[in-house]
């Protein structure tokens, strides 16, 4: 969980986790090098859920080279 406060008001988000093996099936047919707006979009392209485009939009922004690069940001992901 995350908590974070801003202008008085205290905001608590939940840290969402995925199944790296169901990650990786969203991002089947994935050309990599790709940006994290890359994967977010193909993603989604291939049906992922709220859940998976949750756990991609924390990634940090850079240029991800292999599957097992975005597989090793999800895992660092608190």
């Amino acid at each position: 969980m995350k908590m974070t406060f801003r202008g008085g008001i205290l905001e608590v988000k939940k840290m969402a986790k995925i199944n790296p093996i169901q990650l990786q099936k969203h991002l089947k047919g994935m050309d990599y090098p790709a940006s994290k707006e890359e994967l977010i979009q193909h993603a989604q392209q291939n049906g992922a859920d709220e859940n998976a485009i949750s756990v991609l939009q924390q990634l940090p922004e850079q240029e991800y080279q292999t599957p097992t690069d975005v597989s090793e940001a999800v895992s660092a992901i608190e």
